[in-house]
């Protein structure tokens, strides 16, 4: 099944990158009590390590919380170089 909106190849390689990273990272070779432990170390996973830490190279190497806070400072600096920033991506 597509992850993609219709119309938007590039979106199903994103949705598959995370997928392959996730099962690479945290699911492959674990045993979970029951699904809410599952649900909480997943969770974890992408809270504390995928959003926080893991560079991601889409976003010029940074983590999203990094790349998020360096878009909020530029667009309170300058919105039209954040529009143009915003739209190559």
């Amino acid at each position: 099944m597509s992850m993609s909106r219709i119309g938007n190849p590039y979106d199903n390689a994103k949705a598959e990158r995370f997928m392959r990273t996730l099962k690479e990272e945290e699911v492959d070779g674990q045993a979970y009590r029951d699904i809410d432990d599952a649900t909480t170390r997943i969770g974890e996973l992408i809270e504390v390590v995928y959003n926080r830490q893991r560079l991601h190279s889409a976003l010029d190497y940074l983590s999203p919380d990094a790349y998020e806070t360096s878009l909020m400072q530029l667009r309170q600096k300058t919105p039209t170089q954040i529009h143009n920033k915003e739209n190559c991506y």
